[in-house]
């Protein structure tokens, strides 16, 4: 049976329809529309009104089914833009009427971080297969409930990670994995933005968790794991906030270091203050990476031996979903499972405690 990872690398590659890495399986035909896997959308912000909905209308095995708003008029919104039943627009309060949905097969949790666990087990607990934007959640226990809620529930729980996706990362994994320019030696990532309104959910640490570790310093980690294809063994990390009214809550820039087995070693850095977006992977006889590399659109891999890096362009939204309502529809789980979340969020945790402490924290 192929292994998790072999699975993540399959998904993307299917997704843009490339050729397979080895025995990987291959993508079946598109559902007939009555056949497709019925998402309920839970969190009505900019990700899913710009990004998830118009992705779903491009999916070959999925649909728009319901809604899950706290805010009326956007139900009033996506009932016209999408022509949904107003029997298929939900409150965050009456999410366990979902359970009568049969047109509803997945729950997709859109919500700011700390209400995830909230909303995935609710979801669970209507029946539902549950797909969760990243960070999984702001604590390893409740990413742990959250686990626990699925096996309950005998559903599958994944967790948003795009990047699984997308066929330039995947390429990056084969290149490192199959040491296509020596073994890996150092992976360097990050990401980040000059965020904006102060008074935004991000910045406040009862629902974010933290800061741009949480937001978009993950993208970074995420590629040091999947290159790397190795738990990290320790964790040291340094944290700054400049503006001390803007960020009393949450780092405004912070930077890892982390070991992994076998002496590779990861840099990951994220801020809130500045812009940065790539990667790079320094291997035995050469290098390579993206520039930049977590955007919806637009990423720009290269290789220092001047080697073809360039693929078409996919949809990594309409990839996931897709991914997703595959492995429901066989009834295999899924290649990026509550446990993958778990992984990033404990790194992310133990992260913090050494930027407070200023030692390293073990992982092994």
């Amino acid at each position: 049976m192929p292994t998790r990872r072999e699975f993540l690398e399959s998904a993307a590659i299917a997704a843009a329809g490339l050729p397979f890495l080895g025995c990987k399986r291959e993508p079946g035909p598109p559902l007939a529309p009555d056949e497709r896997i019925g998402f309920a959308l839970v969190g009505l912000g900019s990700l899913s009104t710009n990004q998830i909905a118009p992705a779903l209308q491009k999916t070959a095995n999925c649909r728009l089914a319901a809604v899950v708003t706290g805010t009326p008029a956007k139900g009033v919104r996506w009932r016209a833009e999408y022509g949904l039943p107003e029997s298929a627009v939900y409150h965050y309060d009456t999410m366990s009427r979902l359970v009568d949905n049969k047109d509803v097969q997945v729950v997709y949790v859109v919500t700011p971080n700390a209400l995830h666990a909230e909303h995935t087990i609710k979801g669970l607990q209507a029946g539902k297969h549950v797909l969760c934007e990243k960070p999984m959640e702001v604590s390893v226990e409740r990413c742990q409930a959250m686990i626990d809620a699925a096996r309950q529930a005998n559903r599958q729980l994944a967790i948003g990670y795009r990047c699984h996706f997308e066929p330039h990362h995947l390429e990056a994994v084969r290149l490192a994995r199959q040491q296509v320019l020596g073994a890996l030696q150092r992976v360097d990532g990050s990401f980040g933005f000059a965020i904006g309104d102060p008074t935004q959910w991000r910045l406040h640490k009862a629902l974010a968790g933290g800061g741009p570790l949480m937001d978009v310093g993950i993208y970074a980690l995420q590629t040091a794991r999947m290159l790397t294809g190795a738990e990290p063994t320790s964790v040291s990390a340094q944290a700054t906030s400049g503006d001390p009214v803007k960020f009393a809550e949450v780092e405004e820039s912070i930077a890892l270091q982390l070991a992994f087995p076998g002496g590779v070693t990861a840099t990951c850095a994220a801020s809130y203050a500045r812009g940065m977006n790539g990667f790079t992977a320094y291997a035995a006889h050469g290098s390579f990476g993206m520039q930049p590399a977590y955007n919806y659109t637009g990423n720009h891999a290269w290789r220092s031996d001047g080697q073809a890096f360039q693929f078409p362009e996919i949809d990594q939204f309409a990839a996931e979903m897709d991914d997703f309502a595959h492995y429901i529809t066989i009834g295999t789980p899924t290649s990026v499972p509550g446990e993958e979340g778990l992984r990033d969020v404990r790194i992310m945790m133990a992260a913090y405690e050494a930027a407070k402490t200023g030692g390293a924290v073990n992982l092994a």
